[in-house]
């Protein structure tokens, strides 16, 4: 009987596995397949790779995917870094309140969100004039839902160290920056790379909120793949795919190799 039962959870786990990735299997074997179109193979090819960077578009939209990851990420780890600092220090009481406060942006769906920012973006330009929709009004949305994840990650990094290393520098006469400066920001810094990290494949995937708040010119890689499928399913749309579903899984290896980093530092005995 046990055999048995775990026969059927392996082969139950593999078939939600091949579930889970066989579309993605399927997009990344049509970018290199000579076929156009259809699912029959007709050998091994790069010219919808060469196509797609001939793409004035194409390029466009991957200028401003990466200036949009680039600068929301940068802006959402300082900000987060320093709410995660800010909250570790606070009392009981208050970090109850700052984390039902940070888990909101992250448990709302992200249509309510894009429509909840466009409405105030509406508001702020009809009373101030401001807020025309481009890459400013996307990189302050993308700071928006990224600094949660950014403050989360680097508030648990925090929570994991020994706080007795911080009051042994300050039993050595370290000030509130030396303390900073040497001990605290060091030891999070697994913690700040690791929320980056998931930032920037936030933002680099993202396409309800970017679809909400981009305007003439803010074309992204996920609105360039969604107008593109309203036309017709292409392979440079395949290729165009697979370039993000690589950049995703890079993100997504590196945050667990750094998180991997931290357990095995955490549990090493000192």
């Amino acid at each position: 009987m046990n055999n048995r039962s775990s026969l059927f959870t392996r082969a139950a786990a593999l078939l939600l596995v091949l579930f889970l990735y066989a579309p993605l299997i399927i997009v990344i074997k049509n970018s290199f397949n000579e076929a156009p179109f259809g699912l029959e193979w007709k050998g091994f090819t790069l010219k919808w790779y060469v196509k797609l960077w001939n793409d004035d578009l194409a390029r466009s939209a991957l200028k401003n995917s990466a200036l949009l990851a680039i600068v929301s990420t940068t802006v959402s780890t300082i900000l987060g870094t320093l709410l995660a600092l800010g909250w570790s220090r606070a009392s009981a009481r208050w970090s109850k309140w700052i984390s039902g406060l940070l888990y909101i942006p992250v448990c709302v769906p992200d249509i309510v969100m894009g429509v909840s920012l466009l409405l105030f973006y509406s508001m702020v330009r009809q009373w101030l004039g401001i807020f025309q929709l481009g890459l400013l009004t996307m990189i302050l949305a993308h700071v928006t839902f990224q600094l949660p994840f950014v403050a989360l990650v680097v508030r648990a990094r925090l929570t994991g160290t020994d706080p007795a290393i911080v009051e042994a520098a300050e039993d050595l006469g370290a000030n509130p920056w030396q303390r900073f400066l040497y001990v605290t920001f060091p030891l999070a810094v697994p913690g700040i790379a690791a929320g980056a990290l998931l930032a920037f494949t936030l933002s680099l995937d993202d396409f309800v909120v970017s679809f909400f708040t981009s305007g003439p010119g803010s074309t992204t890689l996920p609105i360039l793949i969604y107008s593109s499928i309203k036309r017709g399913l292409s392979p440079e749309i395949n290729a165009l795919s697979t370039l993000l579903i690589a950049a995703s899984v890079i993100g997504t290896v590196f945050m667990a190799l750094l998180e991997g980093e931290k357990l095995v530092k955490n549990s090493t005995p000192v």
